[in-house]
């Protein structure tokens, strides 16, 4: 159930959110979701209090019934050379280049927004109060978890479907064993350490 939240005056919106800030490997994974008034999505919510089931379940029908989708990241790569806020700014800007159709007005998850050729509203707690924002949400972690689970299959010593790439204790413990893999953010500190920058 969404909280309430007033929206300003314009005619299209696109919710946009990101996963993946805190995780030490993989990308930053965004969405940009513009919804279809006329097809209603029922039980929309912040996407981490939804279950997987639930959320996978949400994923389908927001692809299904969205007027217009698209997924923007920046990998781990950009994340070393930018930093995590300039990166996760950049996945979102491309995010929203990636709609079809061009939103009048973008929110935002989050204090801030990316430059964008529209405008942009920033939502505090965004993923819980606006719809678009929390299929984006959504989209956005459904699409970060998979990847998460694809690289578990080829490191399967880091139990990366697990933990998501974040730094629980199993992650750091395993990331001290064996060492960062490729996909790891060499810019982050438990990852530094470990390489001994």
């Amino acid at each position: 159930m969404l909280e309430p939240f007033v929206y300003p005056a314009a005619r299209l919106f696109a919710g946009v959110d990101e996963v993946g800030r805190g995780p030490l490997v993989g990308a930053v994974v965004t969405a940009a979701v513009i919804l279809d008034p006329a097809k209603p999505i029922v039980g929309l919510a912040d996407s981490k209090k939804l279950s997987e089931k639930r959320r996978l379940a949400l994923y389908d029908e927001i692809m299904d019934k969205a007027y217009s989708w698209s997924l923007g990241r920046a990998e781990a790569s950009e994340i070393d050379q930018l930093n995590i806020l300039h990166a996760t700014m950049l996945a979102m800007q491309r995010a929203v280049a990636g709609l079809h159709i061009e939103p009048d007005m973008v929110l935002i998850d989050g204090n801030r927004c990316p430059t964008l050729p529209m405008r942009s509203l920033a939502v505090v707690k965004g993923d819980s109060r606006v719809a678009e924002i929390s299929a984006a949400s959504i989209l956005a972690k459904v699409t970060r978890d998979r990847e998460m689970a694809e690289l578990d299959l080829a490191f399967p010593e880091y139990g990366f479907a697990q933990h998501k790439g974040y730094p629980t204790a199993y992650h750091l413990e395993k990331l001290a064993t064996f060492g960062a893999t490729e996909h790891h953010r060499r810019s982050f500190a438990p990852v530094r350490r470990v390489l001994g920058q």
